[in-house]
């Protein structure tokens, strides 16, 4: 024990010590981390499979993205390939389609995302403004079935529909005394078809996160608009609406962070 002059303040040479920093975790630390992960063993399974599906197809990969910074040479491979800077990206920005590509891209992309999240909006709120559970179930699977198809699926299906010479569509154009149309390979219906069909694709699958939203909201919002006399569409524009714009806004988000992307993964 030692004291200091003057006072009755006595410290022991253990309590004189500095405390340690940048020590190592304690034993007892990494035991309780340990306990927390076999705790929720069950959750981490169920993750799991998710996470090896980004890391192999989507983390990966992107170690072979360098080659758009090489002169790619299959028999030296990506690493050995020699160094070629921004010269792809040069010549691709002075090409003579690179107007017309991301034109295109751009085009394409801001009328998928003007068109269908209000056409994915007008779903989830019809959906859950009917009152005949078996009819939302059946539209509800039919319009985010399409999700689940692949595009070589798709195009048949659009072949089916389109076609000049047998196409569904122009079969009823050639009845009513018209002429048919090539949809699928006419410049001027190029958008037309790409869109829509993204649109039919998609809007489903979409459907069903503001569909959640709604389902979110406080039944007695409903209830106090009704009581106060609001119709039905009065309560859908100050209810529900209101109720899913935060949703609104993170889907147009990450929509937006695919603007270059035109589609067709």
């Amino acid at each position: 024990m030692s004291k200091i002059p003057g006072s009755t303040i006595a410290t022991s040479p253990r309590q004189a010590q500095p405390a340690r920093l940048g020590g190592a975790a304690p034993p007892d630390h990494a035991r309780r981390i340990a306990r927390a992960i076999w705790k929720h063993r069950w959750l981490y399974v169920l993750m799991a499979p998710s996470l090896i599906y980004f890391i192999i197809f989507k983390y990966l990969p992107l170690w072979n993205a360098q080659i758009a910074f090489k002169d790619f040479k299959p028999l030296l491979g990506v690493e050995a390939s020699p160094f070629a800077g921004f010269k792809h990206f040069g010549t691709f920005v002075k090409s003579f389609y690179f107007s017309q590509l991301i034109g295109n891209t751009v085009t394409i992309s801001l009328l998928k995302l003007i068109l269908g999240i209000p056409m994915a909006i007008i779903l989830a709120i019809a959906l859950y403004e009917t009152r005949l559970k078996f009819f939302r179930k059946l539209v509800q699977t039919t319009s985010y079935l399409p999700h689940f198809l692949s595009w070589v699926i798709v195009f048949g299906i659009l072949l089916i529909m389109l076609s000049p010479g047998s196409g569904l569509i122009n079969e009823i154009i050639k009845a009513a005394g018209g002429q048919p149309i090539a949809f699928l390979t006419s410049p001027q219906w190029f958008r037309v078809v790409v869109i829509g069909s993204d649109i039919w694709k998609e809007t489903g699958w979409s459907t069903i996160i503001y569909l959640a939203g709604l389902m979110a909201i406080d039944p007695t919002l409903y209830e106090a608009a009704t009581m106060d006399g609001a119709t039905r569409l009065q309560r859908i524009w100050n209810v529900s609406l209101p109720g899913i714009l935060p949703v609104i806004v993170v889907v147009t988000l990450l929509r937006m962070g695919t603007i270059l992307d035109a589609g067709f993964s």
